[in-house]
């Protein structure tokens, strides 16, 4: 199976464009080491259609409705008072896949954020702006998306950007050998599939005009295309060099020395400790006013990282417990956040219990969310019940069931199932017991999860089998073996709805063969009328709401705690840190 775009709730895989992992390792009150620089370009509507988007990016997490600000500067540890020209980052250990397109994780994409500029990026409210482009002119037809851009781009090392390697990046991503997680070939540019097959020598869509303009024509319309074509741009003179059709396994060997056109350039790279960067003279917004920047991903217990100064900032559950500790430090400003990402639980449709929707629903109705992702958390998450983020201009609740906690209403799903008590409890059906066997990370959340859905199904007669795992990549061997029946996710950030779903289209999930749904999926894509997709997703938000191929299981509200010596550091919750990164200053 091909790397999933979404993984466990702790450890997220790049999507079609840069993403960045959105929770990291727990510690004490469910502090997260991890940062939020990445996902600079999720994909968004083409033109106008995201103005809709969510009106604020800052929504009300948990115990703190409003940013606060440091008190008593003085209280600052004097390590970090000594630092004049660096910022410490926390963040989850990366591979060292540092190139767009490439990467086997989340937090490798929060490294490229860095080192790579886009076309096109995504503003505040998930509406696109210039980037490396700019500007771009779409066609009537909604086929033909041309790029101007700027005058006098350089890659890191003093060469030359221009057309020529837009269309390179475009070009490889629609190799036959190209296994990543972009949605570039999804997009369906015309002569992409001659291209692949080997027919042609070049993809007939992809045109440069001159050095400063490029266009691509779709085969059909894609609400997609603008942020998905208008990516990160990788250097032909670079990545190219070797290039052959057919073979990609060279830029495995140029991973670990990227060559970008971002804010800042890999310095070195420490597994297990940390990566470090120094500011790139020859970015096209200028160079940053902070000449270093270090994520630390040594190990270790967050709260001390924050408490003794190693680090600059920190992601922290907004628990009232963790809130009312990091006002108490002084030296931090905190900023409450609501990211643009929804956790759920994965299905494992192949199996014939599960293969019924009354199963699936009865497992809803017969678990406690509340208890475990809104009380556990003293109110630091909210239970999901449809597969978008809150902030999405996509979002409803209009027709969707709100799966409210109703063992009674479970067993009477069970019963008329076919699933009937038997021996010790346990239903059974045709001789087999009723047994979920349930994969997940090792975490408080999860030990939370399980402490309360064994006691659930339990109650309902399910046979529940939790296996917790330490190492991811365990988890995921385990997962595509087939060896389970549910599995805890969260998704990346998310810009577009499309990418909510992308379960279904990148291999993670091939059982679910409702025509329907396909049906609705394309032509929320087929427009870039907002109204028009609002009323598509909310139809297909109801059609999953019922039909559970996933389940939806809780949103994450979250509090950042930073320096208060930094200033001009601002969050999205579709770019996380990386627009305002640059223009860090420490005061």
């Amino acid at each position: 199976m091909k790397k999933s775009t979404f993984l466990l709730a702790t450890l997220l895989i790049t999507s079609s464009l840069l993403l960045s992992a959105c929770a990291g390792n727990n510690s004490g009150s469910n502090a997260s080491s991890t940062s939020n620089t990445g996902a600079a370009t999720a994909p968004a509507d083409a033109g106008t259609a995201t103005n809709n988007a969510a009106e604020s990016t800052i929504v009300p997490a948990g115990a703190l409705s409003e940013p606060f600000t440091a008190t008593d500067l003085s209280k600052l540890p004097a390590v970090a008072q000594k630092r004049t020209d660096t910022i410490i980052v926390g963040l989850t250990d990366p591979s060292g896949a540092f190139t767009p397109y490439f990467q086997q994780s989340g937090y490798d994409g929060n490294v490229s954020s860095l080192l790579y500029a886009s076309l096109v990026t995504v503003d505040e409210k998930g509406v696109p702006v210039p980037e490396l482009a700019e500007s771009w002119d779409v066609s009537d037809d909604q086929l033909t998306y041309t790029f101007h851009l700027r005058k006098a781009l350089k890659f890191s090392d003093g060469s030359p950007l221009t057309a020529e390697d837009v269309a390179f990046t475009w070009t490889i991503q629609l190799d036959k050998a190209y296994d990543g997680g972009s949605q570039l070939p999804t997009l369906n540019v015309q002569g992409g599939t001659a291209y692949k097959e080997g027919t042609a020598q070049t993809v007939a869509g992809i045109k440069v005009i001159d050095p400063q303009t490029i266009s691509a024509t779709l085969e059909k319309p894609n609400a997609t295309a603008l942020v998905t074509l208008g990516s990160n741009v990788l250097s032909k003179a670079y990545y190219g060099k070797d290039y052959t059709f057919g073979q990609l396994e060279y830029i495995k060997k140029l991973h670990e020395h990227p060559l970008g056109d971002g804010p800042y350039k890999l310095e070195k790279f420490l597994p297990g400790q940390e990566v470090r960067f120094v500011a790139n003279e020859n970015y096209f917004k200028g160079k940053p006013k902070t000449e270093h920047f270090i994520y630390k991903t040594t190990e270790g217990d967050v709260w001390q990282f924050v408490e003794t100064g190693e680090v600059d900032y920190v992601s922290f559950s907004a628990t009232e417990e963790n809130v009312e500790k990091l006002k108490a430090l002084g030296f931090v400003n905190i900023i409450p956040y609501t990211p643009s990402t929804y956790g759920y639980m994965q299905v494992n449709l192949k199996h014939e219990q599960l293969a019924d929707k009354r199963v699936r629903q009865a497992i809803v109705y017969g678990l406690d969310r509340q208890s475990i992702y809104v009380d556990a958390t003293q109110g630091a998450g909210s239970v999901a019940n449809i597969p978008a983020s809150p902030i999405s201009w996509s979002y409803t609740e209009e027709g969707i069931n709100p799966y409210q906690y109703d063992p009674e209403q479970a067993k009477k799903l069970l019963d008329e199932a076919g699933w009937t008590a038997g021996a010790g409890g346990i239903r059974e059906k045709d001789g087999k017991p009723l047994t979920i066997h349930y994969l997940g990370s090792k975490s408080k959340n999860t030990d939370i999860f399980i402490a309360v859905a064994k006691e659930n199904f339990e109650a309902l007669g399910i046979d529940f089998q939790p296996e917790v795992f330490a190492d991811f990549n365990s988890l995921v061997s385990k997962m595509e073996s087939g060896d389970y029946d549910l599995v805890s996710f969260s998704t990346s950030m998310l810009t577009d709805p499309s990418e909510g779903l992308m379960q279904f289209f990148n291999g993670e999930i091939t059982d679910y063969d409702n025509p329907k749904f396909y049906e609705l999926y394309d032509q929320a894509l087929a427009t870039t009328d907002i109204e028009q997709r609002k009323k598509i997703y909310k139809e297909l938000y109801q059609l999953f709401n019922d039909e559970l191929p996933l389940i939806p299981t809780n949103y994450k509200k979250t509090v950042y705690a930073y320096n208060g010596r930094i200033q001009n550091l601002s969050v999205s919750p579709f770019i996380g840190l990386a627009g305002s990164l640059p223009n860090w200053t420490l005061k």
